[in-house]
């Protein structure tokens, strides 16, 4: 099998697994064991020099980038339909990644990982308390695009919607500590619905997540 997902469970890598999974790919997942620092190995960094996951290796061939690697495998497997074909849809799928990699992701990053803006504890501290700010702002805007829709992206399922669902766990998780049923209760209706799904359940056990 020459196909692997280096991923970490929980991590945005989800989405590239959940993918993956959904679209029927023979591949090998590959766990990066962050407690222990794996992601900063020599051995990982010789195939992803970031440091950071997912990395899609294909052979010789390693690709990274969650909107990047989900492109990737909804073209290569078109059969099923991940990828929009209608011009209008297929701008929206791009732009819900672009949000999701470039701003959704970012403002968790400031509460998860405040030591990448700032040094000092009491900067650390505002950058935190800033980020939850911005999350609570993001995390509203998420839930007002999803009401009344079925997909994030036009009138079926696409790459959008397994990254969508990544964020509604984040959400969910010990960091923000949302209340996601109550608050965001449209964003809850469409995690529930990809939960359904049988491949999403199949990763969700794999990584040891609980579901929606």
């Amino acid at each position: 099998m020459s196909l692997k997902l280096y991923h970490s469970p929980g991590a945005c890598s989800l989405a590239a697994h959940l993918v993956l999974e959904e679209v029927g790919a023979t591949f090998e997942p590959v766990r990066v064991n962050f407690a222990e620092g794996e992601q900063r190995s020599p051995a990982y960094l010789a195939l992803n020099p970031k440091g950071r996951v997912p990395a899609l290796v294909d052979g010789d061939w390693v690709l990274t980038e969650v909107p990047a690697i989900l492109r990737h495998v909804a073209r290569t497997h078109p059969a099923a339909g991940l990828w929009p074909d209608d011009p209008r849809d297929e701008a929206r799928c791009a732009e819900w990644l672009a949000w999701c990699s470039s701003t959704v992701h970012v403002a968790y990053a400031h509460v998860r990982r405040p030591e990448r803006y700032a040094s000092s504890d009491a900067a650390k501290a505002e950058v935190m308390e800033k980020g939850r700010e911005t999350c609570l702002d993001v995390w509203s805007q998420v839930d007002a695009r999803l009401a009344g829709r079925t997909f994030a992206a036009g009138d079926r399922l696409s790459v959008a919607d397994f990254y969508v669902l990544v964020f509604w766990l984040w959400g969910r998780g010990p960091t923000l500590a949302f209340d996601m049923p109550a608050t965001y209760p449209h964003w809850t209706a469409h995690a529930r619905r990809l939960a359904e799904r049988p491949a999403v359940r199949r990763v969700f056990e794999r990584e040891g997540l609980q579901l929606p």
